[in-house]
C-alpha cells in the first residue's frame, strides 16, 4: 500500500486514517491526490482502535444529521466500492437509575423529535434484555437502529478506492514543515523528501494542531483525550448479541463481543498529549467497578485492554473546510468518537468544497457552516 513520495501533487492529505482515506477516495477521481502517514501503517491510532458503532444520538443533535446521512452509504454501499455492508446487527440501550428518569425522558423526547428511532423501554422489558441487571437500574430507552460498524473493512475499502483512482499513499512519511508559496502552493518537507502540493489537507487526528503549527497555520485547539476499552470474560452466560448498553450520564458503555465476553469502557476522557496511547490500570479497574454496579456477572478474566485517542475541537464539533486565514489549507479534524459513523457525509461535503463531485442529495442538504474552521477565526 506504500508508494515513494512523488515530487508534485494537487492535494496532499496529511494522515491516512479514516478521515484522510475517505477524503482521498472522494477526491482522487478528480484531482491528483497523495496521502502521507507518519506510521508504518494507516489507521494505527484512533481508527484502528475504535469500538465503533453507528448510533444516531451519539455526538448530540448537531452531529446527528451527519450520522443520519452517512447511514445509507454504510448500510448499502455501491457494489463497486464494497460487496458487503459495513453495518452489522446490534441495537442500543441507554439506561439510568431511578433518579435519572427525567434525563432518560428528555433524551427520548429530544431525539425522537428529530426522527431518530428511539423509544422508552419499560423496566420489565429492560430486565429481559439484560439478565442480572441490579435493581436500581429501572430507566431505559431503546435505540433499535444502532449498528456495529466494520471499521477495518470500511477503512480498507476507502484506501482501495483511493488507490484504484490514482491516489498515492506513503507511510513512514511524517510532515516536518511546510511553506506556502502564494499561487505556487505548498513546499512540504517530510522525513522521506520534499513534496510540492497545490492544496494541503490536515487530517492528522490527535496531531492536527502539531501539523498546523508546522505549516505556520494558527492551531484550532484540537485536544486529544484517552479512551480505555477492555475485553472482559465472565463466568456466566452473556450473549454476543447483547445490545450496546450505555449510561445516560456517561459513566460507562459495554456491548457483547462473543459468547460470554463484552467490550467495556468507563467512558473516560483523559486529556493527553498526541501519543501512542496505552491503557492505565486505574481506568480498567474503574470500568470493572462501574460494570459490577450495573450487572451481577462474575468476572473470569480481563482478556485484553487497549486505549485510543479521541480528538475534539473546543466546541466538540467536527472541523472541516478551508482555513479562514491560510489559502490552500483545509482542515478535516476534531471528529471525536463519532468520526467513523460520520465520514461518508464529511468526506463528501469536504470533497465538494475542494472541487470533487457534488455530494449526494441527502448529504448535500446538510448545512456545513457549523463545522467550518471559520467559527474559530475570532
Amino acid at each position: 500500500m506504500t508508494d515513494a513520495p512523488s515530487a508534485t501533487t494537487d492535494v496532499l492529505i496529511v494522515g491516512a486514517g479514516i478521515a484522510g482515506a475517505s477524503l482521498a477516495a472522494q477526491l482522487a477521481p478528480y484531482r491528483r491526490v497523495m496521502m502521507i502517514e507518519a506510521e508504518d501503517m494507516p489507521g494505527y491510532h484512533a481508527t484502528g482502535r475504535s469500538a465503533a458503532f453507528w448510533l444516531e444520538s451519539y455526538g448530540g443533535v448537531q452531529v446527528q444529521p451527519l450520522t443520519a446521512a452517512s447511514g445509507p452509504f454504510l448500510a448499502h454501499p455501491d457494489p463497486e466500492f464494497s460487496d458487503h455492508p459495513f453495518l452489522l446487527p446490534r441495537s442500543a440501550l441507554i439506561i439510568g437509575r431511578r433518579e435519572e428518569r427525567s434525563a432518560v425522558d428528555a433524551f427520548v423526547e429530544e431525539f425522537s423529535g428529530r426522527g431518530v428511532d428511539v423509544a422508552r423501554l419499560s423496566t420489565d422489558a429492560l430486565r429481559q434484555q439484560v439478565p442480572g441487571l441490579r435493581p436500581e437500574w429501572t430507566e431505559a430507552a431503546l435505540e433499535a437502529s444502532c449498528r456495529d460498524i466494520d471499521v477495518g473493512g470500511l477503512h480498507l475499502a476507502y484506501l482501495k478506492a483511493a488507490r484504484k483512482t490514482g491516489a498515492v499513499l506513503a507511510t513512514r512519511t511524517a510532515l516536518l514543515s511546510a511553506r506556502h508559496n502564494g499561487r505556487h502552493g505548498w513546499t512540504v518537507e517530510t522525513g522521506q523528501g520534499r513534496i510540492h502540493a497545490a492544496t494541503l489537507v490536515n487530517a492528522a487526528g490527535a496531531w492536527a494542531d502539531h501539523v498546523a503549527r508546522a505549516c505556520d497555520v494558527a492551531p484550532i485547539g484540537i485536544q486529544p483525550y484517552r479512551r480505555t476499552v477492555a475485553q472482559i470474560r465472565f463466568q456466566t452466560a452473556v450473549p454476543a448479541s447483547l445490545p450496546l448498553i450505555s449510561h445516560i450520564g456517561g459513566e460507562f458503555y459495554f456491548k457483547g463481543e462473543s459468547e460470554g465476553r463484552v467490550w467495556l469502557s468507563p467512558h473516560d476522557e483523559t486529556a493527553s498529549l498526541a501519543c501512542d496511547a496505552a491503557p492505565e490500570e486505574m481506568d480498567v479497574a474503574l470500568a470493572i467497578d462501574r460494570l459490577q454496579q450495573v450487572v451481577d456477572w462474575p468476572i473470569a478474566a480481563v482478556e485484553r485492554k487497549w486505549a485510543g485517542l479521541r480528538s475534539f475541537a473546543p466546541d466538540r464539533l467536527p472541523v472541516f473546510g478551508l482555513d479562514p486565514h491560510q489559502p490552500d489549507f483545509f482542515w478535516c479534524a476534531g471528529q471525536g468518537g463519532f468520526g467513523i459513523q460520520t465520514v461518508p457525509a464529511i468526506s463528501a461535503l469536504l470533497a465538494e468544497q475542494m472541487g470533487g463531485a457534488p455530494a449526494p442529495a441527502a448529504i448535500g442538504a446538510i448545512d456545513a457552516r457549523p463545522f467550518s474552521p471559520l467559527r474559530f477565526s475570532g
